[in-house]
Parts: structure tokens; sequence; C-alpha cells
């Protein structure tokens, strides 16, 4: 393949630290490469020694002649003066960027629902970003490199940027080079991992999903890496070979090897168990939303309906993820949760042991303690945590969170935005609540820390509400979805991936809005009558059904989890079992059959069960 830039023996120091030291690499036609690393060790810095716009102190960057090098950074800003469409194509006529199929995919994807002839001054911080990004991504670029561009997007914005990039180039041209902590988007795009730490750059094959995988394998050859960081991995690579099967589609080595280095690592949650502590710790009721409407008055005396009809019964030790485009109704939804939004129509009702936090994307928990130190602060709330079944200090727990000791003494107001974000979480679970509400959780947190912020929610056995444009932590935290949709609750037993198709067809079967009318590409896409599968989000049951269902999923659930056990002890009795001795291998084989068979009938009445409860 052939080489479009690259840099040679780069050192960079900043007056506090050296940054990188002796670095060489390269990025060549045809790369996908994802940039991952603690924050703060130069992963920004990096791009921005790539693409030019930062000169190293010794070594050089070479770019071959033509090559055409674009860059969104954390601190891009357009002239506020300009409008969206003159920040996307320029000057140019309609009729010619219109006839450009990149450009008028960008323009679809990014800014359809902003008014093209809206100044950019006027916007919101989420909107200016995505304006940005739909600058850079219009423009005919060999070389592009992403700081973060998945910021702003929500789950259905993030899945069309991973398409976009999947075909932007024909095979086997053009680069990409990508920082994010989104990890679903990393193993969706990439297919090279560099991890920036301890001033060098290490490369690795395949997205995030193989990059777990070879970090742990040379982990454990090395072994010079901490235990508890090895484990950590461990495990989070056991999540990942458990997960979707599409995870483990790049990786070009042996799944034998993975299977080899995770055969006595646990599942990620205990569900049994964390739900006969939950039962015991919150009692049979938690908070129900039985047949729910709010309605809000609109300024030009109109009643604008937010939510309608909705009926959610949430039970202890129930780990849900919340789905929806910002300005769905997500967060009218958890406040009838926490009692800060009343319900113009239907019934709230919460039991009496509920204590209910909520980590916000705000950090005002913290001000109160911004002059003191890291440590005072956990040692004031509790001397004591428990976690896995066993007690521990907030010392421990801190350290487990990826505080150093050093950090301990640091007053909390001169941490970083991911240290700031990590304590918060901490204080919150010191105050032992037994409904946990997470909103954006992801934001400031490096891939190490959200793996260390996964495995501590693990072990915890309350009621877990979590909103997240983050694909990877959804599914990593949390059992079931739903999906706030035309003011519709919906169950979505098909998870993010039928979460897409809802959304898709709501927009493909509504008109465009009034905002984006004067945008050229605003009414584009094939009219069809999509949106009625919305309306299916009614939930069939009510009251004392709904109830009896979620009892007998339930039950379902635990025989499953009984069943897939039995499946596994058969197949290790057919591998044990004398090979020449081919009726009792038959009579083996009938058995596995059966179970499966009875999984297969379950499996059929849950799902019919998820669909009448909407």
């Amino acid at each position: 393949m052939a080489h479009l830039l690259g840099g040679e023996n780069l050192h960079l120091e900043f007056p506090t630290k050296t940054v990188f030291d002796g670095v060489s690499l390269g990025i060549d036609e045809g790369d996908r490469i994802g940039i991952v690393g603690r924050n703060g060790d130069g992963k920004s810095t990096l791009m921005k020694l790539l693409a030019g716009r930062l000169q190293p102190d010794e070594g050089r960057v070479t770019v071959r002649s033509g090559v055409r090098v674009g860059m969104l950074d954390q601190t891009d800003v357009l002239d506020p003066e300009l409008t969206v469409g003159q920040a996307v194509v320029g000057d140019r006529d309609e009729h010619e960027w219109a006839g450009d199929p990149t450009v008028r995919d960008v323009v679809s994807g990014l800014v359809k629902d902003l008014d093209w002839d809206a100044r950019l001054g006027e916007l919101s911080g989420g909107q200016k970003r995505r304006v940005a990004l739909a600058a850079l991504l219009a423009g005919d670029w060999d070389v592009i490199f992403l700081d973060e561009p998945t910021n702003h997007l929500d789950v259905d914005g993030i899945t069309w940027l991973a398409r976009h990039l999947e075909n932007r180039w024909p095979k086997n041209q053009g680069g990409l080079a990508v920082v994010t902590h989104d990890r679903w988007f990393l193993d969706a795009v990439c297919t090279d991992t560099w991890e920036v730490h301890d001033r060098t750059v290490e490369p690795f094959e395949g997205g995030y999903a193989a990059y777990v995988l070879q970090r742990v394998e040379r982990d454990r050859q090395a072994a010079t890496v901490e235990a508890k960081r090895q484990n950590l991995m461990k495990k989070e690579l056991a999540w990942l070979r458990r997960g979707a099967p599409a995870r483990t589609a790049k990786p070009k080595f042996r799944i034998e090897a993975a299977n080899q280095l995770i055969n006595d690592v646990p599942p990620p949650r205990d569900t049994v168990e964390l739900s006969r502590m939950a039962v015991s710790r919150l009692g049979k009721d938690v908070v129900d939303l039985e047949k729910v409407s709010v309605s809000y008055p609109t300024e030009d005396g109109g009643i604008r309906e937010v939510l309608r009809d909705v009926t959610w019964l949430i039970a202890p030790g129930e780990r849900t993820g919340i789905l929806g485009v910002n300005g769905a109704g997500k967060s009218t939804l958890l406040g009838l949760v926490t009692g800060a939004v009343q319900p113009t129509k239907g019934r709230v009702k919460r039991g009496k042991t509920v204590r209910i936090a909520t980590l916000t994307q705000q950090l005002s928990e913290l001000d109160e303690v911004a002059e003191d130190r890291v440590s005072d602060v956990v040692a004031h709330r509790r001397s004591t945590y428990l976690a896995d079944g066993k007690e521990m200090t907030p010392g421990q727990l801190l350290e487990r969170l990826g505080f150093t000791n050093e950090q301990l003494s640091t007053p909390v107001k001169d941490l970083s935005g991911g240290q700031k974000r990590r304590l918060q979480l901490l204080m919150i679970l010191l105050d032992e609540p037994n409904v946990l509400i997470l909103d954006e959780p992801s934001n400031d947190l490096d891939t190490d820390m959200l793996a260390a912020m996964e495995d501590l929610l693990d072990t915890w056995p309350g009621t877990l509400l979590v909103v997240s444009h983050d694909r990877y932590l959804l599914e990593r935290v949390t059992d079931q979805q739903y999906a706030v949709i035309d003011g519709r609750f919906r169950h979505l037993p098909g998870g993010v991936e039928q979460y897409l198709e809802l959304a898709s067809q709501s927009r493909t079967g509504t008109a465009a809005g009034s905002a984006g009318a004067s945008n050229p590409l605003a009414a584009t896409g094939p009219s069809s009558n999509g949106a009625k599968g919305t309306t299916d989000a009614v939930p069939r049951l009510g009251g004392a059904e709904a109830r009896a269902a979620q009892k007998e999923v339930g039950a379902i659930e635990r025989k499953l989890a009984k069943l897939t056990g039995q499946v596994e002890r058969i197949h290790s009795e057919m591998a044990a079992h004398d090979q020449s001795d081919y009726e009792g291998l038959a009579g083996i084989t009938t058995r596995l059959r059966g179970v499966e068979e009875e999984i297969e009938e379950l499996e059929l009445r849950w799902l019919e069960l998820s669909e009448d409860l909407g």
C-alpha cells in the first residue's frame, strides 16, 4: 500500500512532561486507525503532530506530495457570522454541491434538521460541533484526523458516521485516524489501533476487540503490568467474547487464543445474586409509571405532549438503557422517576424504601468540596463500601477507579475532567442509593476508565437506569433497552439495532420539521409509512396483567440461565465420553437436543411477553 504520511523519531516536550520520545509511525492507503490511551498521555497531541498543526521538538513529519490532510479537533471554532450553508459548502452553487453524493450524504446525515440560513452564533454548542464536522467531511481529503467526532452525536448519528467513513473511500484508499472513547465506533470503523502510553505509541492489528485481546496477551507474556489492570482487561475481553458476534469479526488471529485466556473468567454480572440483593435492599416496589402523559404549554398558546400513555414498572435490580434523539423526552421520563416532573395524566407510585441518586452531566456535586483534597472528600462519606461481596475502603475504591496515591492529596478543583467524573460517581455510590440514574456517564472518560467504571457497576446491586449515546456502554452495563420515540416508551428486545430501525422508520414517515425547512436536503429521502411502527409502542398490558407478565419474564430468564448451564455440561460430557461408543453418544445428543428445543421455546415466549409489555 502507498504511504500517505508519517513521523520519524518524533520527540516533544511540554514544560512539565515529555509527551513523546523517539516515536516513528505512518499512515498508508486504506488505513483506518483508532487511537486509544489514558487521558493526558498525548492522543490529541499525536494527531496534531501528524496533521501539521504542531511541530515536534525533534524528528520530522513527512507528507507525500499531493496528499490533502483534513482535521477536526476539539477546539475547532467556525466564524459565528457564517450561515450553516456557508460553513458546510462555502460559496458553491447548490447545483454544484448537490451533485456530489458525498456532500449530499454529509448534509443529510449531520445537518438536515438545521436551518440552512441560520447564523452559527445562534446555534447550540452541539449543533456547532455537528456543523464543524460536516464542513470537514464535505471537503475532499486523502487523510482525515478526527478528535472525538462522536461528541454531541446521538446513537443514530454515530451509526451514520461509521457508515459514512466506511464507504467514503474505495477499499485500500484514503487514510483515517480517530480519537474517541466510543468503543463500538472503534470496532465498527477501525482496522488498526494505536495505543498511546508512556511517551510511545504501540500499534495493534484490528479494532477495539482485537486490541483488547492482544493487549491482554502482551501483558500476560511480559508479566510487567500490575495484576489489577490485567484482570480488568481480561474481564473486558470476556464481555467482548460473550457479546454480539460482530465484535469478533475483525481480529485475524485464532479465537481459541481468546477462549484460553478467559476460560476462568466469570460472567460480568451474577444477575441472580444481584437481583436477590436488590430485592432485600429495595423491597418489591421501586417506581411504577402507569399510563402517564406529560404536556407543556407552548409559546403560541398551544400544548406540546412530550410523553403519552407511558407504562413502566421498574423492578428491583433492573438494569435498563434508555435511547432517543435529543429532545425526545428522556430527561422528562427520568424526571417522572425522580419526582422532579409531575405527570399531566396517569399515576406515579414509588416504593417506601427507594433512594434515588443521579449522576448528571454537570459536576455541581463537587462545587462545595472544590478546595478539599480527594482523600478528605471520600473519608467524610463512609469508612467502608461493599463490592464483589467484600468490604473496601474508599481509598481502595479510588484505586479501583484509577486514582494514584499522588492524586489522593490533590485538591478537587485541580483534577482533570475525567478524574472529577470518577470522583462524582464514587461520592454517589458511597451515599448508598438503591436506584442509580446515569445521564451520559461516559463523558470525559478514556477507554480504560470506562472499563473500570463498568467493572465497578457490575457489582452494584441496585436498580440502574442509563441514558447514553455510547452504544458499547449501554450494551455492557444494562440488560435491556427501551426507547422514547414520538412520545411513546418502547421496549427493544432487539436492542440498539432495533432502535436504529425504528428511528429510521420514524424519520422517513414524518414530514421535515419547520426548523429544517430551508435546508435544501431537509425533505429528501424515500416516502414511507415507517412511522407506523412506533404506534406499536403502546403497551398491550397494564396493571396486574403487566406485573404477571414481568414475573413470567423473570422466571423465564432464570430458567434460561439454568438451561444454558445444562447445555455447557452436556457438551463437556460429550467431549469426555468414549468417542467409539456411538450408542452412548447418540443418547447424549438426544438429551442435548431436548434442552436446546426447550431453550428455543422459552426464548419465543420471552419475545412474545416483551412485545406485550411494549
